[in-house]
């Protein structure tokens, strides 16, 4: 395929029917004068475009959209998970950055009430924390926001009340995660209330979270912090066993930064800065391929070369990142990751170490003769949204919300459904926490947004494979100069594999994986377009100075402007 071009349609409004539904699929790239948003679904974009026409900022139409997101896409997220988010504050001209992902309880002991070794996460059941989700929109509201609170909690009220349409891809994604909640009569209740999940087509009720999401508007997050619904989370917690009090709800509360900066061929680069690791992982990685010529080498869709290093390079950066903690507890070893002679290190190391003999025949003796071709895909994790907005002061947000990392695994309570967080302290798990101490779950939250002359000029992140996934991204644009829809549709991988095995979106020639053979390495065949592999929410600023926004191919979603 040609590095240089993409499959969307031409640049302006989409010319697909708005019913609802976010289509997977190629997408228009929107343009704008006065704002620019895009996200996961249609029905959270809409309403961040209505917050910025009534005269909110970019803020305002974040908190929206993240509150409205918990209603229409609980697939993905809920209102007890994480947010983190960039924001860029004209007045000032300074990048701010939102750490409020959920909390590990310092001093008690884990706790998970699904049993060890039963349901969809059987291999890592995920662990009770305090959520994060609404501490981080009040930090937001209480710092940037101009709209007042109720008035941003409406949409959800609607949407929770009225139903939204259930799409295909939420459907498929519910019926994944559906047996996890089969445990909780309330996750059964809420997830399969006539005795089956919501088909296609439907249009879903919840009246328990519209009440709830009025009592939110009423009374401001307080209510999920300190009020109400917090107590009914602590004596759920505690009728479980989890013997959780109301301070706990507050004991960590969000965190301020400047994010972590890095350059890489004249771009300021900015992403959250550790105990999230994303940041360092990126700069590694790209420092790596910079080190060995990458562009020299060729785009790896095309050059067997340039995806053995890739693969290699998003293998190392994993291994590395391993020792990142949060600095309040830990030392800090990212000067040192991020040392040059470190990272022509690692390039040297890896250039030097390149097979000279054809290994066709190994890999052929040693995974079968079709091996070569295919050899089954692995499945990925697919939570989380992304959303990006840009108003017309040029304020600018990029932020993720989540499911993971918040609540009680399984529970239901007053409508919000909870998943709880896989963190455990492992040094190569990408979400890890520590239960004494007091520190920030390590994760992966993918905010990035690249200055000039220290303004965003573009702004991205995604679902799906956050670590391996946004430097690939970033590469195609910052190293080989592509459009960022086009970065976006280009086929990915994933990191290399201790059995020499790369995984790879099946978009590439069969001269690529015969190239691989040759150096001992199996392709091992992703989806042409796989929705675990990310899509991204990217907003950017055109040569001419308008907006632009898009919404990748491999999930569902819409950019809009005005």
């Amino acid at each position: 395929m040609s590095t240089t071009t993409s499959r969307r349609p031409a640049t302006g409004a989409s010319s697909e029917p708005d019913d609802g539904f976010g289509r997977v699929g190629a997408k228009a790239t929107a343009s704008g004068s006065s704002g620019v948003a895009a996200s996961q679904h249609p029905v959270v974009t809409d309403t961040m475009l209505d917050v910025l026409r009534s005269g909110g900022n970019a803020v305002d139409a974040a908190i929206a959209g993240c509150l409205v997101q918990g209603v229409v896409q609980q697939d993905m997220t809920n209102h007890a998970g994480t947010v983190t988010a960039l924001v860029y504050e004209a007045r000032t001209g300074q990048v701010h950055e939102l750490n409020s992902g959920g909390t590990i309880v310092p001093g008690l002991a884990p706790f998970a009430p699904v049993p060890q070794g039963k349901g969809l996460f059987s291999a890592l059941p995920p662990r009770a924390v305090i959520p994060g989700f609404m501490p981080g929109l009040k930090a937001l509201h209480e710092r940037f926001a101009t709209a007042e609170w109720s008035r941003l909690c409406e949409p959800a009220v609607h949407w929770a009340e009225e139903g939204h349409v259930v799409s295909s891809l939420e459907h498929a994604l519910l019926s994944e995660t559906v047996a996890f909640y089969l445990y909780t009569p309330s996750g059964r209740a809420h997830f399969t209330p006539d005795g089956h999940l919501p088909q296609v087509g439907e249009r879903w009720r919840r009246p328990e979270l519209a009440a709830t999401m009025r009592e939110v508007a009423a009374h401001g997050p307080d209510h999920f912090i300190t009020g109400a619904w917090a107590e009914l989370f602590v004596a759920r917690a505690n009728e479980l066993g989890w013997p959780i009090t109301l301070d706990h709800m507050t004991a960590e509360p969000p965190r301020w930064g400047t994010g972590f900066r890095w350059q890489h061929r004249g771009h300021e680069v900015v992403q959250l800065s550790p105990p999230e690791r994303q940041g360092v992982f990126c700069a590694l990685v790209l420092g790596i391929l910079d080190e060995l010529d990458i562009t020299s080498v060729g785009h790896w869709s095309e050059s067997p070369e340039a995806l053995y290093y890739l693969a290699h390079a998003l293998r190392r950066a994993h291994l590395e990142c391993g020792f990142l903690n949060d600095p309040a507890v830990f030392a800090d070893p990212t000067e040192h990751l991020l040392a040059r002679e470190m990272v022509a290190g690692h390039a040297r190391i890896l250039a030097a170490s390149r097979p000279h003999q054809d290994l066709t025949r190994h890999v052929e003796l040693a995974h079968g003769p079709f091996a070569v071709a295919a050899s089954g895909a692995p499945k990925q994790p697919a939570g989380s949204c992304e959303l990006t907005v840009v108003d017309a002061d040029g304020n600018w947000v990029q932020l993720m919300n989540t499911l993971q990392g918040g609540g009680i695994p399984g529970e239901v309570v007053a409508g919000i459904p909870m998943l709880g967080s896989h963190a455990i302290p492992h040094l190569q798990a990408s979400i890890a926490g520590w239960h004494s101490g007091g520190g920030r779950v390590r994760s992966v939250m993918g905010n990035t947004m690249v200055l000039e002359n220290g303004r965003p000029w573009l702004s991205l992140g995604s679902p799906g494979n956050v670590h391996c996934t946004v430097p690939q991204v970033l590469s195609n644009i910052l190293d080989f100069g592509m459009d960022p829809y086009a970065a976006d549709d280009a086929p990915r991988c994933l990191p290399y594999q201790d059995e020499h095995v790369i995984s790879v979106e099946s978009r590439v020639s069969s001269d690529l994986v015969g190239g691989l053979a040759r150096m001992g390495v199996l392709v091992d065949p992703l989806p042409a377009y796989d929705m675990h592999m990310g899509s991204f929410q990217t907003g950017w600023r055109a040569p001419d100075g308008s907006l632009r926004a898009s919404v990748g191919p491999r999930r569902e979603g819409k950019a809009a402007g005005f």
